[in-house]
């Protein structure tokens, strides 16, 4: 086990010089099949094996870059308009304060949940997709769950936080079978997002954007020891996976004219199967260490 691990160590965590080395060549790979209308089924295959990857080492290769992100936050505190805001008594809470400050993030996110689900029901009606409807639902069930981690984050009391912390690892489990819906829906109807001209690309920056800082704001959490904090992260880190599954079937759509349907299908249900075995992981985690630490109170 000690072997295994240090393997994919290794693999999934190279040096630095790699990691950039590595994550530019999977990124310029990706880059490349829209650019040149490259229609090579391997290379395509190759080139999103490639981007995953990237991805993956970009996240855990963000520690080796912690001094400069250390002096570049200490420089933004020091700067006159953040003294300026410390100053007022509310900036001075939303700056010194986790909780509320993550009370306030989960109503913002609530407010574009609230947005994405008018946008994929109206769409669902428009278009009769079962699986926008789908889609909307999952979002619907996601702000349910910032609604309740919101109202909760000022809790305090260890035995009803992990409680919350195993509930909303049930709901993630439950509501998994609702995103594998929504994968089968892609893969049988072969189709995918449409995001006109050039916003395509402003998709993939947020949805890139939203992995890595919701990946690395739920490590950073795990130091304050809070489960309905942790919680939190998780909504976050599993509703930018799901854009992640809505900007690869749009960059389908888009840049695969030229593929085979069968290439379509594959790429689609292998993203969306990773994404639904990484939501499993993680709430079967988060329900077997909250039975794990309430056992231990008791």
């Amino acid at each position: 086990m000690a072997q295994v691990k240090t393997v994919l160590k290794k693999i999934f965590n190279p040096p630095p010089l790699w990691t950039v080395i590595l994550a530019a060549v999977g990124y310029v790979a990706v880059l490349a099949v829209p650019i040149f209308g490259i229609a090579d089924p391997t290379f395509c295959y190759v080139a999103y094996t490639l981007s995953a990857y990237a991805l993956v080492i970009t996240v855990t290769g963000l520690k080796y870059f912690k001094p400069a992100v250390s002096a570049l936050k200490k420089r933004v505190s020091e700067s006159g308009p953040v003294k300026k805001l410390r100053s007022t008594a509310l900036g001075k809470r939303y700056v010194g304060d986790i909780r509320f400050r993550t009370r306030i993030s989960l109503y913002i996110g609530l407010s574009v949940n609230v947005c994405y689900i008018i946008i994929k029901l109206c769409a669902g009606i428009r278009y009769r997709s079962a699986w926008f409807v789908s889609l909307a639902v999952y979002y619907i069930l996601l702000a349910l769950m910032r609604l309740l981690l919101a109202a909760k984050t000022s809790v305090g009391e260890p035995r009803a936080e992990l409680r919350l912390y195993r509930f909303c690892g049930i709901i993630l489990l439950l509501m998994n079978q609702a995103l594998a819906g929504i994968v089968a829906f892609i893969v049988h109807q072969n189709r995918g997002f449409d995001y006109p001209g050039y916003l395509i690309y402003a998709m993939a920056f947020y949805s890139f954007y939203a992995v890595i800082t919701a990946a690395v704001s739920a490590v950073k959490t795990r130091r304050h020891r809070s489960p309905v904090l942790s919680a939190a992260k998780a909504v976050n880190l599993v509703a930018a996976l799901v854009s992640l599954l809505s900007l690869t079937t749009a960059m389908i759509a888009r840049f695969g004219g030229n593929d085979s349907p069968d290439f379509r299908r594959i790429m689609t249900a292998s993203v969306g199967g990773g994404i639904c075995t990484a939501v499993i992981v993680m709430a079967v985690y988060m329900i077997f260490a909250a039975n794990k630490k309430l056992k231990n109170i008791k």
